[in-house]
Order: C-alpha cells, then sequence, then structure tokens
C-alpha cells in the first residue's frame, strides 16, 4: 500500500518544484489562501533548500557562498503557511488526482521518506528544465551540468581540487589540467567564463605559487551557432565577445562538439582540445519523467504543451509554468523563452487567475512580456538590452547602471520570496559579511 498523505475538505493546490517559478507562486499562495484557511497548499520539491537558478554559474566559479542564498524550505513553508513535502515525481495518477513521489534516502542510503503519493485537485507543475546533452558520447562521464545547486558546488570542488594537486604534485602541469572549457555559449556559458577567469586568478593568489595564470589557467568558451549568445540580439553579442576576448577567454563559434572524453573535448572538425574540467551548458529541455506523464501532451524536449490559461491541453485541473511548459502565443511562431523573467511573469499570472479557478469562472490568458536580456561578466563588466523602454524603442545599456539593473531581477526574486524587510536585511548583512571572507569560497 503506497500511503496518501493530504486528507482534507479544502481545495488541494499541489505545486511541484521550488524554482524561482514555483517559490513564488507557492509562497504567495500559502499566505493568501493557506493562512486563511480557504485552501490546503503544498509544495513538492526533491532538494531540501532553493537557490535561484541564475546565480549557480557564481556558485560555480566560487564567487557566491550558497549558504548566504540559500532558502529551507521546511522553514520557509512554516512561515508562510503552506506544506512542503520532500521527493522527486515519478509519476500522475490523473483518474484518482494523485502525484506519485520516489522514496528520499540520506548520503548513507538510508530511506527517509518512503514512496508516497498527495492527493491534489489543482495540480501547478513548475519542475524548471534541465541541460539536453543531445545524446553526445562522453557527457554523462566527464563533464558537470549547472542545473542544480549540488552540480555548481561539485564543480566548484572539483575546480579547488585541480588547483590544490597541480600546486602539490611532484610532476608539470599536464596539457590541459586546469583548463576549463565551457560548451554552449548561451547566457549561463557565457557568464561562467567570465566569472571563471577572475575566480581562478584569484585562488592562485592565496599562496598557489606553483601556478602560473598566464600559462596554467586557461578557460575555452564553444558555441556550435555562428556567435555567442544567439538568443540576444546582435549588438549585444559583439560586445561580450569583445570583452571575453580582451580578458583572455578562447572563443570558439561554428564548433561542433563530437565527443567529451576525460582528457578533453573533441570537435566535429577534428579539433581536440585538452581539457580536465568541462562544463555542459547547451541547451535545456524538460526532466525526462515529463514525457508522456499521465498521458499529458509533451513535446519532443519533454515541455509540457499549455493553451493560453496555462493549463494543460488534455488536463484544465493541472497547469504548467516556468521552463516545463511550452505555449506559443497568437501571432508567433516561437515558443515563449525558458527565463526568469517569463516564469516569474507566469506564475504572477496564475496567482491572479486561482480565485477564478476556485470559483469556476473562466480564465484570462497569459501575455508575455519581453523587457529585454541582462548578461553579467562578473566584475569586468554588465551589458543589456531593456525592451520598449522609451517610446517602444529598444536600449543598449552596460557598465554600472546595467549591474544594477541585473541585480535587481535577484531582488525582485528575493521579495517575491521573503518579503521587502526580509530581503532589505538579508542584503545588508552580505554586504557586511563580505568584508570578513574570502572573495572567492575556498573549500
Amino acid at each position: 500500500m503506497v500511503p496518501v498523505e493530504t486528507v482534507t475538505d479544502l481545495h488541494k493546490i499541489v505545486v511541484v518544484g521550488g524554482g524561482a517559478a514555483g517559490l513564488e507562486l507557492v509562497t504567495k499562495l500559502g499566505n493568501r489562501y493557506g493562512r486563511k484557511g480557504k485552501a490546503h497548499v503544498t509544495l513538492v520539491d526533491r532538494s531540501r533548500t532553493h537557490i535561484w537558478k541564475p546565480l549557480l554559474h557564481e556558485v560555480a566559479a566560487g564567487s557566491l557562498d550558497i549558504g548566504h542564498h540559500a532558502v529551507d524550505y521546511l522553514h520557509h513553508a512554516h512561515e508562510h503557511h503552506f506544506r512542503y513535502r520532500i521527493g522527486e515525481m515519478t509519476g500522475l495518477n490523473r483518474a484518482d488526482k494523485l502525484v506519485e513521489l520516489a522514496a528520499s534516502f540520506d548520503a548513507e542510503g538510508r530511506e527517509v521518506t518512503p514512496k508516497r503519493t498527495i492527493a491534489y485537485d489543482t495540480l501547478i507543475m513548475a519542475v524548471g528544465s534541465t541541460t539536453n546533452d543531445f545524446g553526445t558520447p562522453g557527457v554523462q562521464e566527464h563533464a558537470i551540468a549547472l542545473d542544480t545547486k549540488d552540480q555548481a558546488v561539485r564543480f566548484h570542488q572539483r575546480l579547488i581540487n585541480a588547483m590544490l594537486r597541480v600546486h602539490t604534485q611532484a610532476g608539470p602541469v599536464r596539457p590541459g589540467q586546469l583548463h576549463v572549457v565551457v560548451i554552449g555559449a548561451g547566457a549561463t556559458g557565457t557568464e561562467l567564463a567570465a566569472e571563471l577567469h577572475r575566480t581562478t586568478r584569484e585562488v592562485a593568489k592565496t599562496g598557489l605559487d606553483r601556478i602560473d595564470p598566464a600559462k596554467d589557467l586557461k578557460i575555452t568558451l564553444v558555441e556550435a551557432a555562428d556567435r555567442i549568445l544567439p538568443a540576444v540580439p546582435e549588438r549585444l553579442s559583439g560586445e561580450v565577445m569583445t570583452l571575453l576576448s580582451k580578458i583572455g577567454v578562447d572563443v570558439r563559434v561554428k564548433a561542433r562538439v563530437t565527443e567529451v572524453r576525460a582528457e578533453g573535448v573533441q570537435l566535429a572538425d577534428g579539433g581536440f582540445i585538452p581539457s580536465e574540467l568541462v562544463v555542459w551548458a547547451a541547451g535545456v529541455k524538460g526532466p525526462n519523467f515529463l514525457h508522456g506523464l499521465g498521458g499529458l501532451e509533451t513535446t519532443r524536449s519533454n515541455q509540457l504543451v499549455v493553451t493560453p490559461t496555462l493549463q494543460t491541453t488534455r488536463d484544465p485541473d493541472i497547469f504548467a509554468i516556468g521552463d516545463c511548459a511550452y505555449l506559443v502565443e497568437q501571432g508567433s511562431d516561437r515558443p515563449i523563452p525558458p527565463r526568469a523573467q517569463a516564469a516569474h511573469q507566469q506564475a504572477s499570472h496564475l496567482l491572479s487567475q486561482i480565485p477564478n479557478k476556485l470559483a469556476g469562472r473562466p480564465l484570462k490568458p497569459f501575455r508575455y512580456r519581453d523587457f529585454g536580456s541582462l548578461v553579467s561578466l562578473g566584475e569586468y563588466t554588465t551589458v543589456g538590452n531593456l525592451m520598449g523602454f522609451i517610446q517602444g524603442k529598444n536600449m543598449f545599456i552596460a557598465g554600472l547602471f546595467a549591474r544594477v539593473m541585473y541585480r535587481s531581477l535577484y531582488k525582485m526574486h528575493e521579495m517575491a520570496v521573503n518579503g521587502t524587510w526580509k530581503t532589505a536585511l538579508d542584503s545588508l548583512a552580505r554586504a557586511l559579511t563580505r568584508r570578513t571572507v574570502p572573495r572567492v569560497k575556498l573549500h
């Protein structure tokens, strides 16, 4: 017998996925409905803490301490009047309206929570996306993606260990031993390359005098398209390309990877890049378990196809938001892009439509608004393109103003989750703490 957790006469709202969209939505649902006893609100996630996904490249590079930014789901649920249940979703019983969860285990292999199901009346899928390796040989064995905080931490530890190994080994530095190859020059890959260029040199200064930054530390950014950041305007892409070249990042465009090996990366043109540290950041797709989940309509990339009201096409009681949702708006030939601003807008829209759903009234369609793109190259610079900034025209920005705009996106997410006062106090505490800790995380 698989236990069913939720037994209540209240309307049961279950949100699966505690990423940007899911956590913002469930927090406001808990405050609005859970606190007043108008609905039973539950968050399901396989992790125990939340970190804003656009920060993961900073975690991987060591410029951000995850402990200062993580949100503890269990405590947050208690504070905001919803329940948190740990578990990885593995199936969906639409007939009985049950979400099926796998058992969870600790690091020693002992079971923490059993296999179980959670009942729902309204189900909201917000499980985000994962990196798409396109079946490239060797990626799973020799490269690290940056989908989760655990992967980002693992890469950073691998990087630090590699530098310590070089400093203490008897022989010379092997070809590729401290060479990082980032595959995929979208926002994550590009920002990571710039951040790594700075942090690896910071680490080398901390007494690792056997490492010659100019000779031993190399960063290569590989992109299959004909330019980096192919999803943003060409001017923005060109500005970033110029800066990366200036600081010494080796950028290779029109370069398709055919295999990742323990000793490096093989390219389709026959070239080979020696590297023992590889990050795969090329392409995204929905998590594999979404494919055919409960008979719902999905795309080839495992995204849930939704109607303009964000309801899945085959079940009006199931919604999808964020990266796992596939929606082509009327008048467009492309789906809404998997970006943080889209996830935030969809969470806000769905929150406004829940009263209509509970009352059985028609739902209003979602309208996506593209506010532009911002790319942070760490302490070097930030550049961006704001859409419709002045009388419907686009505006290119760079430098301090762009950096403030970039950071404000994270502050908006924090305020949506924690409120204004807690966000302000946390920001002040981090600013003070940075004066007493290393600029780069060294462990």
